[in-house]
């Protein structure tokens, strides 16, 4: 369940009364996500997406958010677009939390995965770093490479009681990772921009089997795009068993290249980049499995999952990264 904040009725309506968008018909919690409060708010004009962010997003970073996906909106991408007040804001404050209303969009996520919805998927994420590239404001990656040394320091203690040996393991390959990275010593940068970097299955609608929109801009930064495919690989590229699907990741770069073709070091770096989203996506697991109370709202995340993950990536590290 995703509402850790509760909106009473009359201050919802005092709210919307700052709005053009009619009056209200119902709000309801959404049971999705993990970071902040969503509502599904109907009004006599439409249906929109009430959000209220939490304690663990920065406020001064929201208007970066919000206007990134304006501008990418505005632009044709399919993703919310910020509903501005009567005043031209679309950031205000409900409930004791900063509050913002989006657009909705039709359609819904998948949890079966095929290679066609891949496919997809690399078109749009192709087509979201190209439409980017006017947004000229930057917001650096604040869960990038150089978070990942306190994370793991910060999961020492206690990480092991998740599988005895996690810890180290996380270590070593990290340790090789580091010293690979884009842009560290000699290493080539690469082409960099708007990434989403969150790209999850259940971050992508789907309606009657076509892409119907990208939701949930809350982690985007300004970085290497091949980054973000690598993020997606690990997403959407493994099966249940975790198991990596060779025909889905084919099918992903292939038409994201369509859209916009990589450069020879991007490739290069690609087993690289999977590693680190591995490592990412792991350590921020592990430390929420361990600090997250088990009878928290917040339903926590296997982080053997990407445990998982990160070997299969880092298996490939010094060679191409598709067989």
């Amino acid at each position: 369940m995703a509402v850790y904040t509760e909106v009473p009725e009359d201050a919802l309506e005092a709210f919307l009364e700052g709005y053009d968008i009619g009056r209200l018909l119902s709000c309801h919690g959404i049971a999705e996500g993990v970071e902040n409060s969503n509502f599904l708010l109907k009004t006599t004009q439409a249906t929109f997406i009430l959000t209220l962010y939490e304690r663990r997003v920065d406020p001064d970073e929201l208007p970066w958010f919000l206007g990134l996906m304006q501008y990418l909106a505005g632009r044709g991408l399919s993703c919310p677009l910020p509903v501005a007040d009567r005043q031209g804001r679309t950031l205000r404050t409900l409930a004791g939390r900063p509050a913002a209303i989006t657009t909705f969009l039709p359609g819904g996520w998948s949890p079966r995965i095929d290679t066609d919805m891949c496919a997809q998927v690399g078109a749009a994420m192709a087509r979201l770093h190209l439409l980017g590239e006017g947004y000229v404001a930057e917001r650096p990656n604040s869960m990038g490479p150089q978070s990942w040394t306190g994370l793991l320091d910060a999961c020492r203690a206690r990480g092991d009681a998740v599988r005895p040996g996690l810890v180290h393991e996380i270590g070593a390959v990290l340790a090789r990772v580091l010293p690979a990275w884009p842009g560290v010593g000699n290493n080539p940068t690469l082409p960099r921009g708007q990434i989403h970097a969150d790209l999850f299955p259940d971050n992508v609608f789907f309606r009657d089997g076509r892409l119907s929109g990208i939701i949930d801009f809350y982690f985007a930064c300004t970085d290497w795009y091949a980054y973000d495919l690598a993020i997606t690989i690990n997403a959407w590229c493994f099966d249940a068993q975790r198991q990596f699907m060779p025909a889905r990741a084919g099918a992903m770069l292939e038409a994201y290249r369509r859209v916009r073709p990589l450069e020879d070091a991007e490739d290069a770096a690609l087993a690289t980049l999977a590693t680190g989203a591995a490592i990412r996506f792991t350590l921020t697991r592990l430390y929420d499995w361990i600090n997250t109370p088990a009878d928290a709202l917040v339903t926590r995340k296997d982080p053997l999952d990407y445990a998982a993950r990160m070997a299969f990536c880092a298996s490939r590290m010094g060679g191409p990264f598709l067989p």
